[in-house]
């Protein structure tokens, strides 16, 4: 053996000696392991529930309205704005425009003018109108109770529909805005990667007696208790039910 075979042979042992590799360094396979808990049990489920109910047995909304359509405006102004937001809007505006033969009478540029404190104001001032004008000549100037009607007018989604059917007609519908989407797949409730899946879970599987007011009792839990940065589990009133594994402490 040359010296300088001797010399790289002796750097060698000294470096596995020492824990070191002579070649460049693998890093290790690692399986990826699921710590989503578990949802809930349906007895538990129920449990969860009940709870929410007797603490407020008839939960509302914070949005202002008087009638169906001024709950379809407010819903469709909400979209990426607080409740709170459109509601300093809302209260002139609906002053003047209630209905919407008056709110089509108004016109785009007025309604604009009375929510450009609302983020996206002119393309939600156009879709007020827009949906006016076609609930004047295609609904007899009555909000629809159907689904399928509502998501065809302008600035109307699934999720807007579902919220003012759910309000104003008394269907159990259960619209998941971000607060209802982390707090089922939080507690969990049901686990879903999309807000239509956790609306279709949850629809399926809470108890038909608390199907009507479960919008209104997860959106306040999560706005209020749950809270996305900081949720306030020492006084949370199903925290012994929760399965969330990061809960804070008092």
């Amino acid at each position: 053996m040359t010296d300088r075979a001797a010399r790289g042979a002796a750097k060698r042992c000294r470096g596995a000696a020492s824990g070191r590799l002579a070649g460049p360094i693998r890093p290790a396979v690692t399986a990826q392991v699921d710590t989503t808990p578990e949802a809930v049990d349906s007895e538990t489920l129920a449990e969860i529930f009940r709870r929410f109910q007797a603490a407020e047995p008839e939960p509302r909304g914070e949005l202002h309205y008087v009638n169906p359509f001024t709950l379809l405006v407010a819903v469709v102004l909400s979209a990426q704005a607080t409740d709170r937001g459109v509601n300093l809007a809302t209260g002139p505006l609906f002053a003047v425009a209630d209905t919407p033969e008056t709110m089509l009478a108004l016109g785009e540029e007025r309604v604009r003018d009375f929510v450009r404190t609302i983020g996206l104001f002119n393309t939600k001032a156009r879709n007020v109108v827009a949906l006016s004008r076609i609930l004047v000549e295609q609904h007899g100037g009555e909000v629809p109770a159907s689904l399928e009607a509502l998501q065809v007018l302008p600035g109307v989604g699934a999720k807007t529909a579902s919220v003012v059917l759910n309000i104003a007609f008394g269907v159990p519908r259960i619209a998941v805005d971000t607060h209802i989407f982390r707090v089922s797949n939080r507690i969990p409730l049901f686990v879903g990667a999309t807000t239509d899946k956790v609306q279709a879970g949850l629809e399926a599987i809470v108890p038909e007696d608390y199907r009507l007011h479960a919008h209104h009792w997860l959106i306040l839990h999560g706005r209020y208790t749950c809270k996305a940065r900081k949720p306030e589990c020492p006084r949370c009133r199903i925290a012994d039910l929760c399965r969330y594994p990061s809960k804070t402490v008092a």
